[in-house]
């Protein structure tokens, strides 16, 4: 299950300040920093079979990496994002959604997709600026993301800060977030990536 909290960054200002402050420099992870280029392509049949059922696929390269992530039951709310999520190294960018046919969703894939095609939905391309934090009760990862997602020859800008639960609790990462949304005057961005281009795709 993936857990975190997403904020609007008003401007690239604001995100360099966010990268460059030191907010959490007590309980910052030492060595954690990394700049990384994120260029994911979401796969959907022609029909957007995945999408109507509310399910993510996706094929990210990171770095020198190809990831491929499935996410699916996701629910958002003051900027909090739940959902389920399956995450699996793959050689290349090509889809092959086959490697999640033995998870618990696997039987929901088969009935349909039915050996479909799948095809490039919209792809987004991020710059992200990262580190992590341990609290002492849990570890949490600070992301600033700036880019943009690309679906039918258009293109929606993204521009916002995340910060994700990677152990510990949830309570506390909701701390973390209102932190960051006091300090630096923060919205709740409810809507993902993959939803912003969702929306461009059905013209919204």
């Amino acid at each position: 299950m993936e857990i975190e909290l997403k904020y609007r960054i008003p401007g690239e200002d604001v995100a360099e300040r966010i990268w460059e402050d030191s907010l959490f420099s007590e309980i910052e992870e030492e060595g954690s920093r990394e700049e990384i280029e994120l260029h994911a392509v979401y796969y959907d049949t022609q029909d957007m079979d995945l999408a109507n059922n509310a399910i993510a696929y996706r094929v990210r390269k990171e770095g020198d990496r190809h990831i491929a992530t499935l996410k699916w039951k996701g629910k958002s709310e003051d900027g909090l994002h739940v959902r389920e999520e399956l995450t699996v190294p793959v050689q290349s960018g090509e889809p092959d959604i086959s490697i999640f046919m033995e998870s618990d969703i696997g039987d929901e894939l088969d009935e349909l997709l039915r050996d479909r095609e799948l095809k490039e939905l919209m792809r987004t391309d991020i710059h992200r600026r990262r580190f992590r934090i341990d609290t002492g009760g849990g570890i949490f990862e600070i992301s600033v993301d700036i880019g943009q997602v690309s679906a039918q020859g258009k293109t929606s800008p993204i521009r916002e800060v995340e910060a994700e639960l990677f152990s510990g609790e949830t309570e506390e990462l909701i701390e973390i977030g209102r932190r960051l949304k006091d300090v630096y005057g923060l919205e709740p961005e409810n809507t993902s990536k993959y939803e912003k281009g969702i929306r461009i795709i059905r013209g919204e």
